[in-house]
């Protein structure tokens, strides 16, 4: 990559990749997890993940280049993290320690999206701005609700234990 349109289509390929893996992760959490709020953050985002990948289609059209991944390792690294957390956690540390892989992923998600707006705001892509400032702002969304979730219900029910 030498040019910031170069990182950017590259950049999209990487988080495109990363949401059509989480697609095939999210259903391993949601029947981990113990926490019947928590299952449905996790089978509603998988819903909205989703939609997002529609979005990011919307993105590459807008872009003039046909959807497409490259392998990120980064997701595949914080994917098989989460696998490794359902293989050996249990008790009073599994949805917990299954919240605190999800943000990892969304704050991820944050930055890779928080980063694509922009360069793409700099490009001259609005419609592509405009797109992923929605897709942001569901990645920020979900965050805040697994923040909100582990604070008032997870970790304080799981203090005591």
């Amino acid at each position: 990559m030498k040019t910031l349109a170069e990182a950017f289509h590259h950049t999209l390929q990487d988080i495109y990749y990363a949401e059509q893996a989480l697609t095939k992760a999210l259903p391993k959490v949601a029947s981990a997890a113990t926490n019947a709020e928590f299952q449905a953050l996790v089978k509603a985002h998988l819903a909205e993940t989703k939609t997002q990948i529609k979005l990011l289609d919307k993105v590459f059209a807008a872009i003039g280049e046909k959807p497409a991944g490259v392998k990120c390792d980064a997701i595949d690294g914080l994917i098989k993290e989460t696998d490794g957390i359902i293989a050996e956690a249990s008790g009073v540390a599994l949805d917990a320690c299954l919240i605190a892989a999800a943000q990892a992923v969304e704050h991820y998600e944050i930055a890779r999206y928080g980063t694509l707006r922009e360069w793409a705001k700099v490009l001259g892509q609005t419609e592509a701005h405009d797109l992923l400032s929605q897709i942001l702002d569901m990645e920020k969304a979900a965050n805040s609700k697994l923040t909100g979730l582990a604070v008032s219900e997870v970790n304080v029910a799981r203090k005591a234990a």
